[in-house]
């Protein structure tokens, strides 16, 4: 899914911290080669639009600790979102082979705003349809991940993730019986 492929470029960095895929222009373009600054900085604001709204997806539970406590405001999350979802109109269009096909074409050719278009279409489509009960914020140690659960105990976006939390948990549990 899109949308959760971009909400993933913030992540854990593997030494603690967090990393963004989108922090800087070289970063971006490692992420997806073809992002000038001016699309980088659209896609950060799609960014933060659409984890704000992940965030509200995943209430009561917590949402990702990466952003928590700056999340943008959820209506104009909204607002963000639709908007660029506007930005490349589309078109049903029939083909028929053995059966008819429909599906969408872009109206007008302008590679960026397909780009962002797409990411916000793929959140629209994401949050109103059934998976998004599903969407829920990794509870391991460091990890800012949103992801989709493939069953319903899961907790964790990663096996990496789920090791990252067994080791805390013993190490708390070590540090409980010496004292502290």
């Amino acid at each position: 899914m899109e949308a959760l492929e971009l909400a993933s470029t913030i992540r854990h960095d593997g030494h603690g911290g967090v990393a963004d895929d989108l922090e800087t222009a070289e970063a971006a373009r490692r992420w997806r080669a073809d992002i000038d600054e001016e699309l980088r900085s659209e896609l950060i604001t799609l960014r933060r639009a659409i984890r704000a709204l992940f965030a509200r997806a995943v209430r009561p539970g917590p949402p990702s600790p990466a952003d928590a406590r700056r999340l943008m405001p959820v209506d104009e999350a909204l607002s963000v979102v639709n908007n660029a979802a506007a930005l490349d109109p589309v078109a049903p269009q029939l083909s028929w082979s053995d059966k008819p096909l429909a599906s969408l074409r872009s109206v007008r050719e302008d590679a960026r705003a397909r780009l962002l278009a797409g990411y916000a279409r793929s959140a629209i489509e994401f949050l109103a349809g059934p998976d998004r009960d599903k969407l829920t914020a990794c509870t391991a140690p460091r990890c800012v991940r949103y992801f989709v659960k493939t069953h319903g105990r899961q907790e964790f976006c990663k096996t990496s993730c789920a090791n990252r939390a067994r080791a805390a948990r013993f190490y708390d549990r070590r540090r409980a019986d010496n004292g502290g």
